[in-house]
């Protein structure tokens, strides 16, 4: 996985945003899989946390985050770093105010049962803060994939990886005993030069097909044969082609007697058909065509450069755009 992936970086900004919705502080927090290097550095202090505690299945990842936080160590953080298993979680009931996972859930296998242990070791009124990629993520990639097998093999394997649907991330919360549960669902469009720098990049991101049925090898004419189809069906007209990449945000609270809880039936002082009456166009104060607010006025899509990008490292460059280690590019719109 590459160090400051624009991708995985404003995932995981968004998601810390969340931290700043809350008035409470959570001073012990677990920091699980997928893009954890991303949210200790991206933290800053905001949840009022004092022990982080970074856990991934990997060794080798786990020493060179700790290597790395070692130069840049935060002020008034204490880091501890944990080799273990989102589906076995070595932690103790009731220990922790915060779990947080920025692109690590996806990667699970049962998801219900390691989103119900997140739950135990929470303390009352902690809370679950995740994202992962949704299941329209790559939607392009997939339809050029399946129409290229079809035509040249005469069937179909899956080349991306299984992901989970928006109408099911709340009723995981559910299932896993999380209160007040909360998704919500954001895209991000990505313009490569080509489907070659396409793969390029989510290799280096760490996210390549991880099904393991899946024929582990791809015909060489599939292959082509696939990059056309996706410049077919998808190329713009300077030649980009775009990516789309489906990101689902979650959120729920470990039950607790203080939380707020739904009224009894029967109590309700409004009725719905007031509400419709209060909302509908007859009963809503029409605006003028321009009332000073700036709701009317259209903004510009910002024109993109046609021309290559200058050389440069892992960071944007002035037009937005990111080059990868071999040099090639890519733009996150």
């Amino acid at each position: 996985m590459s160090d400051n992936d624009p991708i995985l970086d404003t995932v995981t900004e968004n998601l810390l945003d969340r931290l700043q919705d809350c008035k409470r502080t959570f001073p012990k927090a677990l920091n699980m899989g997928g893009a954890f290097d991303s949210v200790r550095r991206l933290l800053q202090g905001r949840g009022g946390i004092q022990e982080l505690i970074s856990m991934d299945m990997s060794e080798d990842m786990i020493k060179r985050s700790s290597l790395s936080a070692a130069a840049d160590e935060t002020s008034g953080l204490r880091n501890l770093y944990l080799v273990g298993d989102e589906e076995y979680l070595p932690l103790q009931p009731n220990s922790l105010d915060l779990v947080i996972s920025s692109l690590g859930l996806h990667w699970v296998n049962d998801l219900p049962g390691a989103m119900s242990q997140c739950r135990t070791a929470l303390k009352p009124d902690g809370l679950f803060l995740a994202t992962m990629f949704g299941g329209e993520t790559l939607r392009e990639l997939r339809i050029s994939c399946t129409v290229a097998q079809m035509e040249r093999e005469g069937g179909v394997s899956p080349r991306v990886s299984p992901l989970a649907q928006v109408r099911d991330a709340g009723n995981l919360l559910t299932r896993a005993g999380f209160a007040l549960p909360t998704v919500d669902v954001d895209e991000i469009t990505v313009r490569y030069p080509s489907a070659i720098e396409l793969i390029e990049h989510l290799r280096s991101m760490g996210e390549t097909n991880a099904v393991r049925e899946r024929i582990s090898t791809v015909n060489r004419d599939t292959a082509l044969a696939s990059a056309a189809v996706y410049q077919k069906m998808f190329g713009e007209s300077d030649g980009t082609i775009p990516a789309t990449y489906q990101v689902i945000y979650m959120a729920g609270w470990s039950p607790d007697a203080s939380q707020q809880q739904p009224k009894r039936r029967g109590t309700a002082t409004v009725s719905f058909n007031d509400l419709h009456k209060a909302f509908s166009p007859e009963g809503a104060s029409k605006k003028s065509p321009d009332d000073g607010s700036g709701s009317n006025l259209k903004q510009e899509a910002p024109t993109e450069s046609k021309d290559e990008p200058p050389a440069g490292e892992s960071k944007p460059g002035e037009d937005g755009t990111t080059r990868l280690p071999s040099g090639t590019w890519y733009k996150i719109e």
